[in-house]
């Protein structure tokens, strides 16, 4: 990855500062009921305006299609916003079809509204580019969670005003650089959820980039299915053991170890409670289903991560919403986080699953680093170009 652009290489000092956030946050009788994203900005936003910069704030939410719809309006998102920020921040209602009158002094705070309910948004229209950026006279990016869509907010303003990358984007990209671009090694990967389809593409990536890929959940199912093992009524995609043969090939040429689960808990009906029990994977009943790895694999998983300096992790090893099969998930979360709190690993993970499983841990505060921007992320991991960091490079 190549360097970027921050804050430390600009004095926002009496300038207009554009500052793209991720503010798409729940909200349930017009306030806000999850501010996580919230105060992942607050540093940038508090540093600008104490750095004496005019701070515009840039936001979407939700999909209104280029159309104003009130219900997805991010008026009840400013006082939110305030509270966190701790200073008063104005709301600009505007539906973009013009440049909007912004007045906003030096130390100040504006919220714009919704980016998307002008229709270049995400089409990355110029003319709406230009328009955003006649309202600034610098561009700070501190939505890594959007940074995989070449929007007109995210990508396009780049183009016309200085880019810098905020506080919050640059501790991601230098998450992520240190754990595939310039990782210690060996560097251990683990890659769960449900289905190989949806991480075809990152498999593909990470064995070419990692010493040791563990696979877990029901996608391992399918790599089961490739080696001969019978599942019972495990769930599988059948039609991907195929694909599921030539990632193995692939890692075997890349010299990357793949760890499958040698044993799994097994019950006959999903539900919380079920009777279970644990099988090896050459002996899985016909009426079962996997619905955890079992305590032989996850012995190996801790035997792997002792081994490694660096950790990678997305998706859960076993259906972790439901007892007793988040066991595994738990086990290899809380061990890699004893690791890391000891200074022996560097553990990033990421996606909406994980971030839950590890929370349901409750170790999600021990790993080096976690994020929480979902498809910026899995794309990272998949070694696609993410077009609202390459705004950000430094050429």
């Amino acid at each position: 990855m190549p360097g970027f652009r921050t804050l430390d290489d600009v004095n926002v000092s009496g300038k207009r500062v554009l500052c793209r956030v991720d503010l798409n946050v729940p909200i349930a009788d017009g306030k806000v009921t999850d501010a996580t994203r919230i105060e992942r900005v607050v540093p940038t936003l508090r540093e600008i305006m104490n750095k004496g910069g005019a701070l515009i704030v840039l936001a979407h939410f939700d999909r209104p299609k280029g159309k104003v719809v009130p219900e997805m309006s991010l008026r009840p998102v400013a006082a939110e916003l305030e509270k966190h920020l701790g200073t008063p921040v104005k709301f600009v209602f505007t539906d973009w079809q013009s440049a909007p009158s912004v007045d906003v002094k030096p130390g100040e705070c504006v919220l714009m509204e919704n980016t998307r309910y002008h229709g270049g948004e995400e089409k990355n229209d110029e003319g709406f580019s230009k328009l955003l950026a006649s309202l600034g006279d610098i561009y700070v990016n501190d939505a890594f969670s959007a940074a995989h869509r070449a929007h007109s907010s995210t990508e396009g303003i780049a183009h016309f005003i200085p880019a810098y990358a905020g506080r919050a984007m640059e501790a991601e990209l230098k998450a992520l650089q240190l754990a595939l671009e310039t990782p210690k090694r060996p560097v251990i990967a683990i890659v769960g959820g449900a289905k190989v389809s949806t991480k075809l593409d990152l498999l593909g990536n990470l064995v070419k980039k990692v010493d040791a890929l563990v696979i877990g959940g029901a996608m391992a199912n399918t790599f089961l299915l490739a080696y001969g093992h019978s599942i019972g009524k495990s769930l599988a995609e059948k039609d991907l053991v195929d694909t599921a043969r030539h990632i193995l090939q692939a890692a075997e040429n890349a010299k990357c170890a793949i760890m499958l689960p040698v044993d799994g808990i097994v019950a006959k009906e999903f539900k919380a409670g079920a009777a279970s029990h644990d099988y090896g994977v050459d002996a899985i009943p016909a009426d079962g289903m996997i619905l955890d790895v079992g305590p032989m694999s996850v012995d190996r998983i801790n035997a792997a991560i002792d081994d490694a300096h660096t950790l990678v992790w997305n998706g859960p090893l076993g259906a972790f919403e439901v007892a007793p099969f988040d066991q595994a998930t738990v086990a290899a979360a809380r061990h890699a986080a004893k690791r890391t709190k000891a200074g022996k690993l560097v553990s990033v993970a990421g996606g909406g699953d994980t971030v839950a499983a590890l929370n349901h841990a409750g170790v999600a505060q021990d790993f080096t680093y976690i994020s929480t921007a979902g498809g910026a992320f899995l794309e990272w991991l998949e070694g696609k170009p993410l077009p609202g960091v390459k705004a950000l490079e430094t050429k």
